[in-house]
């Protein structure tokens, strides 16, 4: 049983711990303020100072191979390279002679080199002429010559007189007569409107087609064959025993027919034949 001074005491003990308490609680609240204050600022006063900061960890960028570049200067290496082959070629081209273009030609026939005895100019003779080729591309002829200003004959016309114009430097397209319509016009166009040039059909062909300058022969199997273009190109005007004498003047013959023509008698009209 307890006294009022000791009930008294004990209550004063109390309050004195709650009060204590309270004020070490505040005292710390106000420490921990402080340090966060006082932390705040250190921290501001050494970013103002350029103190150390926290690391920025770098951020890796993957980075795969530039192809652009690489592809342009690529491109550019294969045009240079091009343009020097071409002009290497062209070069080369132009510092060959007419003979070795001509030689170049796959399935040429040079009867320069197989029959020199028949490469004489001027063996004029009138009548039929026997020829061991076929067509002839070289050898006696009529002296009056088959017109060839890209004249296209619609039938045979007289070996002696066509191979007169090969000697002129003229090239002349032959072709079997069963050769079909749009190869035949083919190979017109090549002809018409060129100036030595003439184009007639040949019975006995043992190819579809067959092409003669003066000593040169070439035979091939349709008219789209680019060695055609190659044979005009390289031979027309080139292959002759008489530079600069015209198809468009002179005793020439347009009369079709496979007899040959004395000049020296009247002519049929042309395209009669006889």
């Amino acid at each position: 049983m307890s006294t009022p001074q000791s009930g008294g005491n004990r209550s004063s003990a109390v309050s004195a711990a709650k009060k204590a308490a309270a004020a070490a609680k505040s005292t710390a609240g106000a420490n921990t303020a402080a340090g966060r204050t006082a932390a705040s600022k250190a921290t501001a006063k050494a970013a103002a100072k350029g103190g150390p900061r926290r690391p920025v960890t770098p951020v890796k960028v993957g980075q795969g191979r530039n192809w652009g570049p690489i592809a342009l200067f690529v491109a550019v290496g294969v045009i240079a390279a091009m343009i020097i082959g071409y002009g290497a070629y062209y070069v080369y081209q132009g510092s060959q002679s007419w003979e070795d273009k001509a030689s170049s030609i796959s399935g040429l026939i040079n009867y320069r080199k197989t029959r020199p005895d028949l490469m004489k100019s001027g063996q004029h003779q009138q009548g039929t002429v026997t020829y061991d080729m076929n067509p002839p591309a070289v050898g006696p002829h009529n002296p009056s010559w088959q017109r060839c200003l890209g004249d296209v004959y619609a039938a045979p016309i007289a070996t002696e007189h066509a191979v007169h114009s090969l000697e002129h430097g003229a090239v002349w397209i032959t072709y079997r007569p069963d050769l079909s319509k749009d190869q035949v016009d083919k190979l017109a166009a090549k002809v018409r409107g060129n100036d030595f040039m003439l184009m007639s059909p040949f019975d006995g062909l043992d190819k579809p087609i067959s092409l003669q300058a003066w000593g040169y022969q070439l035979k091939v199997d349709n008219a789209n064959d680019g060695r055609i273009d190659e044979f005009v190109r390289d031979l027309r005007q080139n292959a002759t025993a008489e530079p600069g004498v015209a198809c468009s003047s002179g005793d020439y013959v347009t009369a079709t027919g496979t007899t040959p023509r004395d000049m020296s008698q009247a002519q049929p009209p042309a395209g009669t034949g006889g």
